[in-house]
């Protein structure tokens, strides 16, 4: 198959969207199949052009057999609702005409990753041009998420905006999303039930495992063989509202003294939260900058408590990447997700593999924490067996190979 994809996320960013890109792109490489990524230079979770790559020009790459075409975008320095509109409309514009030079490749496929949204014509063009399926995959419903984190409030705009995002899913041949609460949204949205398919986030289970082989990051970091480490990895932006984090420090300081809150990552808010925390004197967090993924084992397994975090309103329109590698780890975790949402449910009809806590609800949050401090096992096998049976990384790609041959075949 010839497969092009069409992203604004794409490897060598560890985290998120641009990691799962990435590592679908290149296993369908070394399963024979031709592709081709048109994305961006790398820029997440930092929000800065990483080294080595420009914002203002168009660049070419061959990376683990997949043809990497970056376009130009721009990166706001701080980003909010206005910025981060023209952040994805300079991508929107800059990859216009690379994808439409794809056409001439013929394509069998052409997959366009949500969000952002606003590039999903160009994919969809793209595919009729060259008479290809058109396949969009959605790993976090933009409008939901800008309106359920308060960027916006008007109930006329929001309605406006889903009516237009439904109409853009409808023209593509298969619409999948990451879990199951997102894809009913898809069925409310009147999606065909026959287009919607659940595609899952992965974990590579044989990597990320209890016990794995690699740096002692205990010793590195100088933590004391009686210290208990309360790990947040990954973004560190808005949406997780990480002043949760500050409370709790502040809270167990005296209880738990020997309780250390390590974040472990980067992101638009980090030079706040590290203000902050000079401001209050707490002297038990330590931010650490986000580690290479060869490193990213041995952190999840230096871990005793893993924190998953997330303010209302987000827990339900996306479904946090980091929890698939805390439980491919057998790590026990602390998820804040209301009872009603994905997140909720997961927790609920799996006992045991991880904590629910009501978001934003910090009295709740630091009780959890105290709990689970006191526990004498790191290992927590519930969470390593369910990531085995339902988040192997060849079980969800094998399936998706499968879906894209049958669509392709019916052409």
């Amino acid at each position: 198959m010839r497969v092009l994809i069409h992203g604004i996320n794409y490897a060598p960013e560890q985290i998120g969207i641009g990691k799962y890109t990435a590592e679908m792109a290149e296993w369908l490489a070394q399963r024979g199949h031709e592709v081709r990524m048109v994305t961006a230079p790398p820029y997440y979770p930092a929000w800065k052009v990483s080294k080595g790559h420009s914002s203002w020009q168009y660049q070419r790459e061959h990376i683990s057999g997949v043809d990497v075409w970056r376009c130009p975008l721009w990166v706001p320095a701080k980003p909010a609702a206005i910025t981060r509109l023209m952040h994805l409309l300079s991508f929107t514009f800059s990859s216009f005409p690379m994808m439409l030079r794809q056409v001439v490749w013929r394509p069998d496929i052409v997959i366009s990753i949500e969000p952002p949204l606003l590039c999903a014509p160009t994919a969809w063009i793209t595919a009729r041009l060259s008479g290809a399926k058109c396949w969009m995959h959605v790993q976090d419903f933009e409008i939901e998420a800008f309106f359920g984190l308060g960027f916006g409030s008007s109930v006329t705009l929001k309605r406006i905006l889903t009516d237009l995002e439904t109409c853009i899913m409808r023209r593509f041949d298969r619409v999948s999303t990451i879990s199951q609460s997102m894809l009913n949204r898809l069925v409310s949205l009147h999606i065909p039930t026959k287009k919607a398919y659940l595609y899952p986030n992965w974990v590579d289970i044989n990597l990320i495992r209890p016990n794995p082989e690699g740096r002692d990051m205990r010793t590195e970091w100088e933590f004391l063989p009686h210290h208990k480490i309360i790990l947040y990895a990954g973004n560190i932006g808005k949406k997780q509202g990480l002043e949760l984090i500050l409370d709790a420090a502040e809270a167990l300081s005296k209880t738990h003294p020997h309780a250390i809150f390590l974040l472990a990552g980067n992101g638009p808010v980090k030079e706040e939260l590290i203000y902050a925390v000079k401001r209050r004197a707490l002297s038990n967090i330590i931010f650490k900058p986000l580690q290479p993924l060869a490193d990213l084992p041995a952190m999840l397994a230096m871990a005793d408590i893993h924190l998953v975090i997330q303010k209302r309103g987000a827990a339900d329109a996306v479904m946090p990447s980091k929890l698939t590698g805390i439980l491919a780890a057998g790590g026990y975790s602390i998820i804040t997700a209301d009872a009603d949402t994905e997140l909720g449910r997961l927790v609920w009809n799996n006992p045991g593999i991880a904590e629910l806590v009501e978001p934003e609800n910090k009295d709740a949050f630091i009780k959890s924490i105290a709990r689970m401090l006191d526990l004498t096992e790191r290992f927590n096998r519930k969470a390593r067996n369910f990531a085995v049976k339902h988040l192997a990384k060849d079980v969800i790609l094998q399936d998706f190979e499968r879906q894209l041959r049958e669509i392709i075949g019916s052409s």
